[in-house]
């Protein structure tokens, strides 16, 4: 069987998506699955985050974006949003070495007020401290949801133009991406969704336009670095044309 670093060296010799984000689904399946509790799938999936991290880090991915906790989570059960609050935290402290470590730069996206203050303090004070590092860039979608986003922004633009600020004529689709979340990062190449599930649940809704989408079948506590080499190998294999036809959108040769 081929190993997980002869397959990431053969992933690095074609061109790699530049900003990487997936939809996390399947943590409380896989423990129902297995007669445990929901948090259980929970605690098992950020070892998949640890993994999957690591993974895109070393093949030099510039931005990886992972839906960890959307607007609509708020509507579970109160026992799992505070168990995953605590998680959250836990996966904060425990990581924090690592991300300095290897030059990761923290960032988070989303209504990130709503968050318990157990999360806000260590997000907040990763965030400040690894604000400087030149490593790959690992946002957290947290209390996310990209209709929330898009509403946020309009209020943005709405707000500079009563004060005078902006021409209401001159706004057009860059201008607009500076009042959104994500205003520091580059757009979405690969769109990756565990579980089965063929939606994309308000994730990313503007950045993911030209975005692949690539359905994996297993949940995300048995999504690992042999998983995320999957999906970017079928990216690889993708045709990217953004509107234009294929010969258009073919290089020209050297």
């Amino acid at each position: 069987m081929e190993s997980t670093f002869a397959r990431e060296e053969e992933v690095k010799t074609k061109p790699l998506p530049g900003h990487v984000g997936i939809i996390m689904d399947g943590n409380g399946r896989w423990a129902e699955g297995q007669g445990r509790r929901r948090l259980d799938g929970h605690r098992e999936g950020s070892q998949s985050v640890r993994e999957v991290t690591r993974c895109a880090r070393r093949l030099g991915l510039k931005a990886l974006t992972l839906y960890a906790f959307s607007s609509q989570n708020w509507a579970r059960p109160l026992d799992e949003v505070t168990g995953l609050m605590a998680l959250l935290a836990e996966f904060l402290s425990k990581e924090r070495e690592e991300i300095m470590t290897n030059g990761i730069r923290l960032n988070a996206i989303g209504q990130l007020d709503k968050l318990p203050v157990l999360v806000r303090g260590p997000l907040e004070a990763l965030r400040k401290e690894s604000r400087g590092n030149k490593g790959m860039v690992l946002s957290l979608a947290l209390s996310y949801g990209g209709r929330e986003e898009l509403v946020s922004a309009a209020r943005t633009a709405m707000e500079k133009a009563k004060r005078g600020e902006l021409d209401p004529s001159k706004l057009d689709a860059d201008t607009f991406e500076t009042f959104l979340w994500t205003a520091d990062l580059p757009p979405v190449d690969l769109v990756i969704r565990t579980s089965g599930e063929k939606r994309i649940s308000n994730f990313l809704l503007w950045q993911s336009a030209y975005a692949e989408y690539v359905f994996a079948d297993v949940q995300w506590p048995d999504f690992r670095a042999p998983q995320l080499l999957d999906a970017i190998s079928e990216y690889q294999r993708r045709d990217r044309r953004f509107g234009l036809t294929g010969a258009q959108a073919k290089p020209a040769p050297p």
